[in-house]
């Protein structure tokens, strides 16, 4: 939620943060704080701190965090937790797994996973989930053990200081790497899909791995982190993700397929991305912090399928 206010001419020679709490009585002034100091705050456009002095007539805007919701069961879900110390939790998604409960899906989740593994994450907001990935897309995610720390990653996912890796398998044989710079919003016509060319500002940059007969296994940099970015990006430019159930076709087989590629392909039924690598600032210590993690069995599996068909028709 966000909310936009002018400062009162009442609250003029007084700190920011006093001002801020008698103009939004619904929040506490810790609170406010917080906001504050994960720069959440924007004071004429400009971050300000909470010992700021008003003049009165400024314009505020603030992200306002979710608020936590007290209703979450635990459940007893295996996680593949690669990484925990005091401040986080770095988890390694299995594809199909949906990270927060919703509409059709309230039980099952990463959520309800964590609160089984610790229940204090149940005072968070989203018990301290702070990015997300596809129900379909694998790899690393970063839960925040408290408030203070959920605001610090906040913060640095907001100044893209956070970085995250992705490896996919597309269709199509890409000539070279490069970035693909179109805005992306929700489909006019269908709001579960997003449409590119639409929206707000999306940014995502690859590089090529390897090329196959008729795919391309890329490493995507995100600039940004709209919903569905790298699906929709890769199908605006032509080249879907193989096996992409909203944005891609049918199975592109590769004429002359041994019976083994085409199972593969045919029998892969979501989109074939994976989260690989986590990069940020610890939030405790301050320490560049770096996570990995390879493709999970089934991105194996179709990599090493296209991979033994381009051997086998390079040597016919």
């Amino acid at each position: 939620m966000q909310i936009t206010a002018i400062i009162s001419d009442e609250c003029a020679g007084t700190r920011l943060d006093k001002a801020l709490a008698s103009m939004l009585s619904d929040y506490s002034r810790t609170t406010i704080q917080a906001w504050l100091a994960a720069g959440l705050v924007l004071l004429d456009g400009v971050q300000p701190n909470r010992r700021t002095i008003v003049a009165g007539g400024e314009s505020v805007v603030i992200d306002v965090p979710d608020e936590p919701q007290r209703d979450w069961v635990a459940e007893d879900i295996p996680v593949d937790i690669i990484d925990e110390d005091d401040a986080l939790i770095i988890i390694n998604k299995p594809p199909g797994m949906v990270v927060h409960p919703g509409a059709g899906n309230w039980h099952g989740t990463l959520l309800n996973a964590l609160l089984e593994h610790d229940s204090a994450l149940k005072k968070l907001p989203r018990a301290g989930i702070v990015h997300r990935l596809d129900k379909n897309t694998s790899g690393l995610l970063v839960i925040a053990k408290t408030e203070a720390v959920r605001l610090n990653l906040i913060r640095q996912f907001k100044k893209r200081s956070a970085g995250r890796r992705y490896v996919a398998v597309v269709e199509g044989r890409l000539v070279a790497g490069g970035t693909i710079d179109v805005s992306i919003g929700r489909n006019r016509h269908d709001r579960t899909r997003m449409a590119a060319g639409v929206g707000k500002s999306a940014i995502s940059h690859y590089r090529i791995v390897s090329r196959y007969r008729a795919h391309t296994l890329v490493r995507v940099t995100l600039e940004t982190g709209r919903t569905h970015q790298i699906r929709v990006h890769f199908r605006y430019a032509g080249f879907a993700l193989v096996g992409d159930p909203e944005y891609g076709g049918r199975a592109r087989i590769p004429a002359g397929a041994g019976s083994a590629l085409v199972e593969v392909l045919t029998a892969f039924r979501r989109q074939a991305l994976h989260a690989e690598s986590l990069e940020l600032d610890h939030p405790l210590t301050g320490e560049r912090r770096r996570w990995s993690q390879g493709v999970p069995e089934d991105m194996r599996g179709l990599i090493l399928a296209l991979k033994q068909d381009a051997v086998e028709s390079a040597g016919a």
